[in-house]
C-alpha cells in the first residue's frame, strides 16, 4: 500500500471533484459558524450564517481593506477581531509581482491543509513518472527566508520557509532530496545555490527530478552552473569544498558527503565543456524524468529558455497556489506549459468568481463601483468565461480578491479547470491606455521570434513607462544570449529595430491608435549585459523578497531598480514608424 500512496490521492481527487458543490457549501457554513461573532464579520452578518445573506452583505475586498485588522493582530491585539481560531504565525507573500509583501494569518489547520494539498498535486505526477519516493531523489533548489517577528511577538515568514521548518520535512530530507537542510537555511543565497548544485552533481546518478517552486529559480541555477562548473568540478576532484563557502553549516554538510572523485569530475567537465548547453539538464542528470516548477502566469516567459536547457524533459507545473490559499492542481502533468489548466480543489477554501469581460485585450470587472456585481460559485462558472478569483478562508480572509484573472477551460467531474490569464491591475501605461501583463507577454513573444534565426535567445525582460519627456514611451529591457557560447555579441541592429516594430504591431488597438496620433512616442528596446537581471533579483532579495519565490516584475516602478538596469545598457533601439 505504501508504494501506491498516490493511488489514494487520485481516489481522493475523484471524490472531492465529484462532490464539489456540497463540499463548498459545507466549508462556507463551517467558516461562518466559527467566525460570525468576530469584530469584522459581526458588522455585516449580525449573527447570520446563511450563504445568500453572506453574499449580499459581506463586501468584496482587497488585502488592503483587511490590512488594518491584520496589522492590529500583528501589533498584539487578539485574533478574534478577525477570526475565532488563534493565529499562530503569518505568511509573507513574495512581494515582487504586485507590490509590497503581504502578511497572511496562519492557524493550526494550515499544516494539515498543506499535507493534503501536496498529496493531491503530487499524485497525478507520480502516476505518470512513478513514485520518486522509491526510485530516486529530487534536486530541488530551496531557499529559506529569514523570519521576522511582529511587534505582537508572532513569527512571519514565507510559505515555503514554513514548510522547510516542519519536522516531517526535515526528517525525510536526506532520503528524498539532494540538498541537506544546512544548505536550505544558509543565509547567503549564493553560497546556498553553489552547495545545492554541488551536492546535486555529486549525487547525479540518483537525481530523478530537477526543479524549484518557480521556473525563474531553476533557470538562475543553471546559469549559475554555467559560471561555476569548473570550480565545482575541482571540488569534486579533490573532495574539498571551495574556500568561497564560508557558512559553517554548509561546510559541515559537505564534510559528510564529499570525498575525492576524479572520474566523476572528469565526466562532468566533458559534459559542461561542450560548445552549446542545449539539453544540459538531461546530460548532467541522465536519470531525471522531468523538470518540476511553476511555468504558468508570469513564469511562462521562461519556458523557451528552460526547454532549451532541459533537452526534451517535460516541464511540469503541478499546482496553483498563493499566500492566501491553496487552489488548484494539474491533472495532466505532461501537457505543455501553455496548455496547463488547474483543477480547483473544493475543500481548500471557499471560492467565488467575479465575472470580467475581455474588452479589446483589457479585462474589466462587470458592473460599476455603484452597482453590485453578483459573484459565481465554483460549480457554476461557464466554459470560456473569465473571472477574478475571490477566496474566503478560516484564516480571516472573507471574499478577498487574489488579484488573478482566470479562464474556465473545462471541468473534471463537477470541479472547474482554469488557465491563468493575468494578474489584475499589473500593467504599463504612459497615458490613458492600459497594457496588461498578458498583452506585453504576447508582444514580446512575437518579437523574440526574430532572434531565433540569428542564434540568439531572449533570457529575461521587463518594462518601464518612461514619462520623463512628452510624449512618454514604452521601454523594454532585454537580456540576450547566444545559443552557442557563454558570451553575447550585440545582435544585428536592423533585427533589433525590427523587434521594436514587431512589438508595436502586436500590442492592442488602443496603443496603436495613441501611437499613430503621437500621444505615445516610439517603443524602445534597451539591450543589457548578461547577468543584469541577476543583479536586479539580488536587489529585490536584499530588500526582503524571497529568493525562491522571486518573480521578475513585469514593469519596473522602483527608481533604484531602474538605475541598476540603465547602468548596464549596451544598446538602444527604437521603432522607426507607427504600427499599421
Amino acid at each position: 500500500m505504501e508504494a501506491k500512496w498516490y493511488e489514494e490521492g487520485l481516489k481522493m481527487i475523484e471524490e472531492l471533484t465529484s462532490n464539489a458543490e456540497q463540499i463548498q457549501d459545507d466549508l462556507l457554513k463551517g467558516i461562518l459558524s466559527r467566525n460570525a461573532g468576530t469584530q469584522y464579520l459581526r458588522r455585516f452578518l449580525h449573527g447570520q450564517t446563511d450563504k445568500q445573506y453572506f453574499k449580499e452583505n459581506v463586501p468584496i475586498v482587497s488585502y488592503e481593506d483587511l490590512k488594518p485588522y491584520i496589522d492590529r493582530i500583528a501589533n498584539g491585539e487578539t485574533s478574534d477581531i478577525l477570526l475565532a481560531e488563534p493565529i499562530t504565525a503569518f505568511f509573507m507573500s513574495s512581494g515582487t509581482s504586485g507590490g509590497q509583501p503581504k502578511l497572511m494569518p496562519v492557524t493550526a489547520e494550515v499544516a494539515q491543509l498543506w499535507a493534503m494539498f501536496r498529496t493531491l498535486y503530487e499524485s497525478p505526477v507520480m502516476k505518470h513518472f512513478g513514485d520518486l519516493n522509491k526510485s530516486g531523489k529530487r534536486m530541488e533548489f530551496m531557499f529559506a527566508r529569514p523570519e521576522i517577528e511582529t511587534p505582537g511577538g508572532l513569527k512571519a515568514t514565507s510559505v515555503t520557509t514554513s514548510i522547510f521548518k516542519e519536522n516531517g520535512f526535515i526528517a525525510m530530507l536526506p532520503k528524498l532530496y539532494t540538498s541537506p537542510v544546512e544548505t536550505i537555511f544558509c543565509p547567503e543565497t549564493q553560497q546556498s545555490l553553489y552547495c545545492q548544485l554541488l551536492f546535486g552533481l555529486i549525487q547525479r546518478g540518483e537525481v530523478a527530478m530537477v526543479g524549484s517552486f518557480f521556473a525563474a529559480t531553476v533557470l538562475r541555477a543553471i546559469k549559475f552552473l554555467e559560471n561555476h562548473w569548473q570550480e565545482m568540478c575541482s571540488d569534486i576532484k579533490t573532495g574539498q569544498i571551495s574556500h568561497r563557502i564560508t557558512d559553517i553549516g554548509c561546510r559541515n554538510a559537505a564534510s559528510l558527503i564529499m570525498k575525492p572523485n576524479p572520474a566523476l569530475a572528469d565526466l562532468i567537465e566533458d559534459i559542461c565543456n561542450s560548445k552549446s548547453w542545449e539539453g544540459i539538464i538531461r546530460k548532467v542528470w541522465p536519470k531525471a524524468r522531468y523538470v518540476g516548477c511553476i511555468c504558468t502566469g508570469v513564469m511562462e516567459q521562461y519556458t523557451t529558455e528552460l526547454e532549451f536547457y532541459s533537452g526534451g524533459l517535460p516541464l511540469v507545473s503541478a499546482l496553483y497556489a498563493s499566500s492566501e490559499a491553496f487552489c488548484g492542481i494539474n491533472l495532466e502533468p505532461l501537457c505543455k506549459p501553455s496548455d496547463v489548466s488547474y483543477t480547483f480543489v473544493p475543500n481548500m477554501a471557499y471560492f467565488e468568481f467575479l465575472p470580467v469581460k475581455n474588452d479589446g485585450n483589457e479585462y474589466i470587472e462587470m458592473g460599476s463601483k455603484n452597482e453590485v456585481t453578483e459573484t459565481v460559485d465554483l460549480v457554476n462558472v461557464k466554459l470560456g468565461h473569465c473571472y477574478e478569483l475571490l477566496v474566503t478562508t478560516s484564516r480571516g480572509l472573507y471574499r478577498c480578491k487574489i488579484g488573478d484573472v482566470l479562464m474556465v477551460t473545462g471541468f473534471h467531474n463537477n470541479a472547474p479547470q482554469f488557465q491563468f490569464v493575468k494578474r489584475q491591475n499589473v500593467a504599463i501605461s504612459v497615458d490613458q491606455e492600459k497594457t496588461s501583463e498578458a498583452d506585453l507577454f504576447k508582444a514580446v513573444t512575437e518579437a523574440k521570434a526574430l532572434l531565433d534565426p540569428i542564434g540568439f535567445i531572449l533570457t529575461e525582460y521587463t518594462s518601464y513607462a518612461d514619462t520623463s519627456s512628452a510624449p512618454g514611451h514604452y521601454v523594454l529591457f532585454w537580456e540576450l544570449k547566444e545559443k552557442e557560447g557563454n558570451h553575447c555579441t550585440e545582435p544585428d541592429p536592423k533585427i533589433m529595430v525590427e523587434c521594436c516594430v514587431r512589438m508595436e504591431e502586436s500590442l492592442h488597438y488602443t496603443y496603436k491608435i495613441y501611437r499613430k496620433k503621437n500621444i505615445i512616442a516610439p517603443l524602445e528596446i534597451r539591450v543589457v549585459k548578461q547577468g543584469s537581471f541577476e543583479a536586479l533579483m539580488d536587489y529585490y532579495v536584499s530588500k526582503g523578497a524571497s529568493f525562491s519565490q522571486y518573480k521578475r516584475p513585469s514593469c519596473i516602478k522602483s527608481k533604484e531598480a531602474l538605475k541598476i538596469l540603465d547602468s548596464v545598457v549596451i544598446g538602444k533601439f527604437f521603432s522607426p514608424k507607427p504600427p499599421l
